[in-house]
């Protein structure tokens, strides 16, 4: 079993990973923003062997400013990569949700912008049982409220065959999709129109036109942010994310079990005195869950990637912490096909930037060797996509 830790970035440059995949070759490849300092956020895909050595990288973007975020990766049917996030420098409005395709090498094939006149982007990706695409996340330009849930599902080419809204009055952004076993679709994010606080997690089940079935509200009268969804093989739902109306500190992982229908079996909470976050959740092997985030309340540093592994009911078996002084925030959580964990994010405590990508290989018990090793990479990147026009906005990172 490889196990391991590395940066990847340049001396120049801030990077942040948000979605890692293990890929069929037995390597892994990851997605997130990469910007030179006074120049543009890009997407960024980086494709490594089991080890961690780099293979090659891409970017793609314009020229604006903090324009281009990739927020989710997946490995398609025919070997190539398919990237999903926002982008300011193409589309329609202010800021668009952005589909890029690339071949197995990076290379780009195909790339589709959707929105509106306002603020849209995908928070979530998978390739669908036929080879299209389902993406979640958020739209100010269409649905019923400020902000809404929003789903759109493609064909093979990102070819719109529908897309849906869902929300009340205020605010609601989706962060994870799944597509279930019935064929038809769950999601989840958080809301303001509905349930019990000013935030709640929202869980939506629908048919595979997006019709919704049903939904279910959880929280208390604090902000409750759920941030990761997957599908349990009693035909349930887990959900984690953080909370700030339970728990021991300011904010703590929140792990929700749920029956089909989205009533609550049962939920947990873990986390400190300080901060706690969990940003993505795997079914363990073994039928426990597996989180990963970032924790203020344990560790070296300020914030430091925090991995819990729990049994069937929650209850926590181990956990483990990894960073230095500096901030570690982990955003993405892979189960390899080895039994043990891939973990992507951020670093600014090791690397050779102010900001860079680490990416974590652990055994199945979260160990990993001691130190990362850095990647240095060029200050410039391939940019690929041609740059069409140019706004001023404000990079916003979803809750």
């Amino acid at each position: 079993m490889e196990l391991w830790s590395q940066t990847y970035g340049s001396e120049t440059e801030a990077e942040t990973a948000n979605s890692l995949v293990e890929t069929s070759d037995g390597g892994y490849a990851m997605a997130g923003g990469a910007i030179a300092i006074g120049l543009s956020y890009d997407f960024w895909l980086v494709k490594t062997d089991r080890n961690g050595s780099i293979q090659w990288n891409q970017s793609f973007g314009g020229t604006e400013m903090n324009a281009e975020i990739a927020q989710s990766l997946v490995e398609a049917a025919d070997g190539g990569y398919t990237i999903a996030g926002g982008t300011h420098s193409f589309g329609a409005g202010s800021y668009d949700c952005w589909l890029v395709k690339t071949d197995a090498n990076g290379n780009t094939q195909w790339n589709k912008t959707y929105g509106g006149q306002e603020w849209d982007e995908a928070n979530s990706l998978v390739e669908t049982s036929d080879g299209g695409y389902a993406m979640a996340g958020r739209t100010e330009s269409f649905g019923a409220g400020s902000s809404d849930f929003w789903v759109i599902r493609t064909d093979s080419n990102g070819n719109i065959i529908w897309e849906k809204t869902y929300g009340g009055t205020m605010y609601e952004t989706a962060n994870s999709l799944v597509e279930t076993t019935d064929g038809g679709y769950a999601i989840t994010g958080s809301t303001t129109s509905f349930g019990a606080g000013n935030f709640d997690f929202w869980l939506i089940k629908t048919e595979a036109n997006g019709k919704m079935q049903w939904n279910q509200t959880y929280g208390g009268t604090e902000p409750d942010y759920a941030h990761s969804l997957v599908e349990t093989s009693d035909g349930g739902y887990a959900i984690a994310g953080r909370t700030e109306s339970f728990g021991a500190g300011k904010d703590d992982f929140w792990l929700i079990k749920t029956d089909k229908f989205g009533n609550m079996e049962w939920n947990q909470t873990y986390g400190g005195t300080e901060s706690d976050r969990a940003d993505s959740l795997v079914v363990a092997s073994d039928g426990g869950y597996t989180l990963a985030g970032n924790t203020y309340s344990f560790g070296a540093g300020s914030y430091d990637f925090w991995l819990v592994k729990t049994d069937g009911l929650g209850n926590i078996e181990w956990n483990q912490t990894y960073g230095g002084a500096g901030d570690e925030r982990a955003n993405s959580l892979v189960k390899t096909s080895d039994g043990g964990y891939g973990l992507a994010g951020y670093t600014l405590s090791h690397g050779n930037g102010n900001m860079d990508f680490l990416v974590i290989k652990t055994d199945n018990n979260g160990i990993i060797p001691e130190f990362p090793s850095w990647i240095i990479l060029p200050m410039f990147l391939i940019t690929t996509v041609v740059i069409v026009f140019c706004k001023k906005k404000v990079w916003r990172r979803p809750l």
